[in-house]
C-alpha cells in the first residue's frame, strides 16, 4: 500500500515549512532533498515525530505516493525545475501530477504545463506567497497550469492555505490555465513592490518634512491600520519603528537605505512593457530599489548637488491626514493599474481571469493582504468586465474625496526637494486616465514628420501622411 498523499521536493525554509503545514492539516507527506543530509536533519528534527517521512532517492519517494501521485517542487525557480521535471516524468504514470510551487516566471510555466501535458501527466504551476511564517501557518495559494488536476489537489492546497471570514474561506482558489497562477503571483508581488514604496515614501515625508520622531510614527501607523489603510504592511511598519539597537536609537535607522530585490516586480514592468498597458507605479516602484542600490554615487552625488532649503510651516496634523490620504489614493491607483494588467494578459493568453476572486486569494497569508480587498471584490461583484477599479463608484468616491490632500503631499515633496515617484506615478497616471484629449496627437505629428510613420485624424476615417517640410508656413 502506497503511504503518502503528497510529495515534496526542496527543503529549504518554505519547503520544510510547507510540510509540516501539511503534516499538522492530516496529510501522510514524503520528502527529498537534492542534499540528502538535509532529507535526515529534517526528519530527526523538526519533523520528528509527524506524519513525515524521508527518502534519499526520487524513485523511492515517488513509489511511496498514492495514486493519482502528487509531487509538489519546492526548488529554486529556473532551469532546476526543468532538470526536475525531466527526471520525475518517466517515474510517474499517466495522470499524475506535478506542482510547481516554486516562484517561477509564468513563460515558464506555460511551456512545462505543454510540455508535461504531453508526456501524459498533469502540471500545476502555483504562487505561494506569504513568506516562510506564511507557509506554516497559512499562505496565499494560487493555483493554475492543466485543470484536470485540480479536483485531486484540491483539498490539500485549498486545507493548508490561510482561512478569512466567519466563514474560514480558504484563500486558494483555482486561478486558470497554463502559467495563469504564476502570472497572478507576479502582479501580487508586483502590487507588493508598489504597496512597500508608498509606505516608505509616506514615511519619509513624516520624517523630513515634519521630523516626527520614531515614537511619532509608531503612533501614526498605529491610527492608520485602524483605517482604510489597515494591512499586513501598515502593521509591519507600525511595529518596525518600536525596536531599539539596544541602547543606542532606532534600529530601522542605522539600516543601510539600499534595498534589494528578486525580480518578480521587474518581471511584471517588463510584460507590462510587451502588452503595452501602463503599470507607472509599480514600475516607479522597481526603479526606486534600483536607485537606492546606487549608493555609493548617490553619496557622492550629495556633495555636489543641491536642492530647496525649506521647511514645513503648513497645519502638522492636516499634513498627516494630508499623506495618509495620498497613500491611500496612490495605492488604488496601484491596483488598478494591476488588474488592467491582469486584463490584457487574460486576453493575450486567453485566459478567464476571475478578478473578484483573486482579490480573496489576496485577503489572507500574502503580504499585501489588507482590509480593502473587500472592496475590490465587491466592485467586481458588481461588475465583473469593470475595465478599471477607478471608474467604480466607492473608488471614484475614495479618490475624490483624496485628491485635495494628494495633491498637496506631491507638490509639497517637489517644493522641498524630497523624492516620491510612486506618489507622483500614481498621480500623473490618474491625470493621464481621466483626460479625453492627451499631447499624443503632437507625438503623432512628430513620428510622422521625421518617419513618415503616418497618423489618424479626429474628423475623418483612414490613415494619413503629410509632407511637413513642403507645407510649412513660417509667416
Amino acid at each position: 500500500m502506497s503511504k503518502h498523499d503528497i510529495g515534496l521536493v526542496g527543503l529549504a525554509v518554505m519547503g520544510q515549512n510547507l510540510v509540516l503545514n501539511m503534516a499538522n492539516n492530516g496529510f501522510s507527506v514524503g520528502v527529498y532533498n537534492r542534499t540528502v543530509e538535509k532529507v535526515d536533519e529534517f526528519i530527526n528534527g523538526t519533523a520528528a515525530g509527524k506524519s513525515i517521512e524521508g527518502y534519499h532517492s526520487l524513485p523511492d519517494l515517488i513509489a511511496e505516493l498514492k495514486p493519482p501521485r502528487k509531487l509538489m517542487l519546492m526548488v529554486k525557480a529556473g532551469p532546476a525545475v526543468d532538470v526536475l521535471i525531466k527526471q520525475i516524468v518517466p517515474l510517474m504514470s499517466e495522470g499524475d501530477i506535478i506542482i510547481d510551487g516554486g516562484n517561477t516566471h509564468f513563460a515558464d510555466t506555460n511551456r512545462r504545463t505543454e510540455q508535461v501535458t504531453n508526456s501524459g501527466l498533469l502540471y500545476v504551476g502555483t504562487g505561494v506567497s506569504g513568506g516562510e511564517e506564511g507557509a506554516l501557518k497559512g499562505p496565499s495559494i494560487m493555483p493554475g497550469g492543466g485543470e484536470a488536476a485540480w479536483p485531486h489537489v484540491k483539498d490539500i492546497l485549498q486545507k493548508i492555505s490561510a482561512k478569512v471570514g466567519e466563514n474560514d474561506t480558504p484563500c486558494c482558489e483555482w486561478v486558470g490555465p497554463a502559467g495563469a497562477g504564476h502570472y497572478v503571483k507576479m502582479v501580487h508581488n508586483g502590487i507588493e513592490y508598489g504597496d512597500m514604496q508608498l509606505i516608505c515614501e509616506a514615511y519619509f515625508m513624516l520624517k523630513h518634512a515634519l521630523g516626527l520622531s520614531n515614537e511619532e510614527l509608531y503612533q501614526v501607523f498605529d491610527s492608520w491600520n485602524k483605517s482604510e489603510l489597515e494591512s499586513y504592511l501598515i502593521e509591519i511598519t507600525r511595529d518596525i519603528f518600536t525596536v531599539r539597537d539596544g541602547d543606542d536609537g532606532f534600529l530601522v535607522d542605522k539600516i543601510l537605505d539600499t534595498a534589494r530585490q528578486k525580480g518578480t516586480g521587474k518581471w511584471m514592468s517588463q510584460h507590462a512593457l510587451d502588452l503595452g498597458v501602463p503599470t507607472t507605479l509599480i514600475t516607479e516602484a522597481v526603479y526606486a530599489r534600483c536607485l537606492s542600490a546606487q549608493k555609493e554615487a548617490r553619496v557622492r552625488a550629495s556633495e555636489v548637488l543641491t536642492g530647496p532649503d525649506t521647511k514645513f510651516e503648513g497645519d502638522r496634523d492636516q499634513f498627516i491626514e494630508d499623506v495618509r490620504q495620498a497613500l491611500y489614493a496612490s495605492k488604488i491607483c496601484s491596483y488598478a493599474q494591476g488588474y488592467v494588467q491582469l486584463d490584457a494578459a487574460a486576453e493575450e493568453f486567453g485566459w478567464n481571469l476571475n478578478n473578484g476572486q483573486i482579490a480573496l486569494l489576496w485577503r489572507g497569508g500574502c503580504i499585501i493582504r489588507a482590509a480593502f480587498l473587500e472592496d475590490i471584490k465587491s466592485a467586481f461583484d458588481k461588475n465583473p468586465d469593470l475595465e478599471n477599479l477607478l471608474l467604480d463608484d466607492f473608488f471614484r468616491q475614495a479618490i475624490e474625496k483624496a485628491q485635495p490632500s494628494w495633491r498637496r503631499v506631491v507638490a509639497t515633496a517637489v517644493e522641498m526637494g524630497l523624492p516620491v515617484p510612486g506618489f507622483s506615478a500614481a498621480l500623473s497616471y490618474y491625470d493621464g486616465y481621466r483626460r479625453d484629449r492627451l499631447p499624443a496627437n503632437l507625438l503623432q505629428a512628430q513620428r510622422d514628420y521625421f518617419g513618415a510613420h503616418t497618423y489618424q485624424r479626429t474628423d475623418k476615417e483612414g490613415t494619413f501622411h503629410t509632407d511637413w517640410i513642403r507645407e510649412r508656413n513660417l509667416t
